[in-house]
């Protein structure tokens, strides 16, 4: 295989947990905001022409921005295929139910101007809201989940046995994780709001996006202080190969409180994670006091990667622990795809991500300016 591939399989499989971090965090951020808009909706938008500025700041980019979801469902899938069939498996109600939100998003902004009724229109207003509050929430309470680890456990060929419910993800703790993600793209949102809307709209929206940064920075070092002291970490307890095969029984590992925290000892330059993460929210509270949106906008996607890095940097090396057999937790050394593919996969992401991003580019470049009444009446495939 050396002879094929000129990149080692420690390094690709490093290079992959890279890239499915910044395929994910680049959902995050380009559609994360779309979400936190949609939560916004009630409460930025007193009348029909304000809650259709605000979803057409969204309407022309939600369909691209999440292409950033199916790239990282495609990269777990080809990538790290046993942590594709675990969490898809184990968490699939949580999974449908964000589906399900996220379908009926475009019914929502196609329904909602077909009839001109109050009643019909508002009724949709509310679909829409759900669409952006219930998958923010639900995301973050999934990264809660990871960090207390699934109840899963594999035997002998690789087969999952997943041991949970749905209602047992809702704990405490994963829900505060949940409420992190929730303030932090609706903050996300506001920030676009104040950007590219004008008048009543960006002032509330600049209201509540402040606030939603504060609840931010407190849930975020709240959280912090819970993995340090209230749950267990895992740790790896055998040698480990890193250019061996893929093969997750095959190391031993344990419990220990705190262990999640281990890594920024270990790799101090892990810690550009959560100050990225703090330093970002507190710019963007920073941002909307002194009504510069621009500077808010960058900050606040500074903030979403830094808490999402943060949740990557301390489950390093796991992708996925398991509550009820440590053993079987999932790492980036034993869940990968074989070396082979994950080159060929390398080549083909080198080759279309670029497009991609530069496709995006030039998309939001022609999409530039404020959304306003006037800008709506003049575009006729506008919502």
């Amino acid at each position: 295989m050396s002879n094929i591939v000129p990149i080692d399989y420690e390094t690709l499989r490093l290079l992959w947990w890279m890239l499915l971090g910044i395929l994910l965090i680049g959902f995050a951020v380009m559609d994360g905001f779309d979400l936190g808009i949609g939560a916004l909706l009630p409460f930025v938008a007193k009348t029909d022409e304000e809650r259709r500025i605000v979803i057409n700041v969204v309407g022309p980019v939600w369909e691209g921005n999440q292409v950033w979801l199916i790239l990282g469902g495609g990269a777990i899938f080809a990538a790290f295929p046993l942590l594709y069939a675990v969490s898809f498996s184990g968490l699939y109600l949580a999974m449908m139910v964000i589906l399900i939100a996220l379908i009926l998003r475009p019914v929502g902004f196609k329904y909602r101007s077909k009839i001109g009724d109050t009643g019909w229109r508002s009724k949709w207003d509310m679909v829409l809201c759900f669409c952006g509050t219930v998958p923010a929430l639900i995301l973050g309470v999934a990264v809660g989940n990871v960090l207390l680890g699934l109840p899963f456990e594999l035997d002998g060929t690789m087969r999952t046995f997943y041991r949970g419910n749905f209602f047992q993800l809702l704990t405490p703790f994963a829900l505060l994780a949940g409420l992190v993600s929730l303030s932090m793209l609706i903050m996300h949102g506001a920030a676009l709001l104040t950007w590219k809307t004008s008048g009543p709209i960006a002032d509330r929206a600049r209201t509540y996006g402040r606030w939603a940064a504060l609840a931010a920075i407190v849930l975020f070092a709240l959280a912090g202080v819970w993995i340090a002291y209230g749950i267990g970490g895992h740790v790896i307890t055998s040698v480990i190969d890193p250019n061996g095969q893929s093969n997750p029984l095959g190391k031993t590992a344990m419990v220990e409180t705190g262990a999640w925290l281990a890594n920024y000892k270990t790799y101090p330059w892990m810690m550009i994670a959560p100050i990225a993460g703090f330093v970002g929210l507190v710019l963007a509270v920073v941002g909307f006091t002194i009504r510069k949106p621009a500077l808010t906008f960058i900050t606040s996607g500074l903030g979403v990667f830094g808490i999402i890095a943060t949740a990557g940097v301390s489950l390093f090396p796991f992708l996925l622990p398991s509550s009820i057999n440590p053993n079987a937790g999932l790492t980036i050394w034993d869940a990968s795809s074989s070396h082979l593919t994950l080159w060929i996969m390398l080549l083909s992401t080198g080759f279309f991500l670029p497009i991609i991003l530069l496709y995006t580019a030039f998309i939001y470049r022609v999409m530039r300016g404020k959304v306003t009444g006037d800008s709506m009446a003049k575009n006729p495939n506008a919502y």
